[in-house]
């Protein structure tokens, strides 16, 4: 008996599946009849979506966060390296 083929499915495939079935234009048995799907399927998804919503606007706040961060770092990195140059003048000066 040969082994039948595991599909997989693109992210954006995924996607457009569950804002189809989100949308509600048509029914969860008709979208997975179309898409040749198991409705426990297309209800993880659904599900998984639902869980991960909240991280779409966060990553953004996150990463304004982190750029803000890299840019005090920066200039703290400028000025120790004036201060370490103003001390290396002074010391050739004095010696």
């Amino acid at each position: 008996m040969a082994k039948r083929k595991r599909r997989n499915f693109t992210p954006e495939f995924k996607a457009e599946v569950v804002l189809e079935a989100l949308r509600g234009e048509t029914s969860q048995a008709e979208l997975c009849r179309r898409h040749n799907l198991s409705e426990q399927q297309l209800s993880k998804w659904k599900q998984q979506v639902v869980e991960n919503v909240a991280t779409l606007f966060a990553s953004t706040d996150q990463e304004s966060s982190e750029a803000a961060r890299i840019a005090h770092l920066e200039q703290l990195v400028g000025r120790l390296t004036v201060a370490l140059d103003i001390e290396k003048k002074a010391l050739t000066f004095l010696s």
